[in-house]
């Protein structure tokens, strides 16, 4: 199973869930616990996909204003309408708020390690799985013969949808950053566009989390 081409871009994805999964059941102390859901990803990451990673760009300086652009998205409607994510039509995705403990977010450690899984490994590993094999799959189960960035509406819509499905009540913006996101694929036809666009947006985000306090952002 190991050996089939799609473990290289979906194997980490599935670590991943798999931390959230066990998430509830952690034993460990907070600081702990982020350093070493960073080293199980960064390790899954080196261990199934380091032959799949290309961090080559096609237009850097476009790619981090798409990552800021989508990262304006993801906060706009709860800047301009207060009390706007709290509507049934998002909370029966889930509850708008963060699934650290509040002791663990004076911890510094915690903070680094969040932000450094946030903005460096989920980017990797998620668009490993969703642009890299999803969208191409979704295509031809045969993905290798898609060139990456191929475009095709049904792939496209799916993918989108499916990134706003795993983004819980945020749904709604998750929705336009997965458009954003294959549209990015599409026009630059680069894994490491995407992959630096999305750690933008993370670390925007991360750094706006922190800085207003607004922890519901990391869920």
């Amino acid at each position: 199973m190991l050996q089939h081409p799609a473990a290289r871009y979906v194997a980490p994805f599935v670590v991943f869930l798999a931390l959230l999964l066990m998430q509830p059941y952690n034993p460990l102390p907070g600081p702990v616990e982020q350093i070493v859901r960073v080293a199980i990803l960064a390790g899954a990451i080196w261990f199934f996909s380091r032959t799949a990673v290309d961090f080559r760009l096609a237009s850097p300086v476009m790619t981090v204003l798409v990552g800021i652009g989508v990262f304006v998205i993801w906060i706009l409607p709860d800047l301009l309408f207060p009390g706007y994510r709290s509507q049934q039509i998002f909370t029966m995705f889930g509850e708008v708020k963060t699934s650290i403990p509040s002791a663990d977010l004076l911890s510094p450690v915690v903070l680094i390690f969040r932000t450094i899984r946030a903005a460096v490994l989920v980017p990797i590993l998620e668009e490993l799985f969703w642009r890299g094999w999803l969208m191409r799959w979704l295509e031809n189960p045969d993905f290798e013969k898609v060139p990456f960035g191929s475009y095709a509406a049904r792939a496209f819509w799916i993918c989108a949808l499916l990134w706003a499905s795993e983004h819980g009540p945020y749904w709604d913006v998750g929705l336009l950053a997965g458009a954003a996101y294959n549209y990015w694929a599409i026009r630059t036809k680069k894994l490491g566009d995407c992959i630096l666009a999305h750690g933008v947006t993370n670390l925007c985000l991360s750094i706006y989390t922190i800085a207003t306090g607004k922890w519901e952002y990391w869920m």
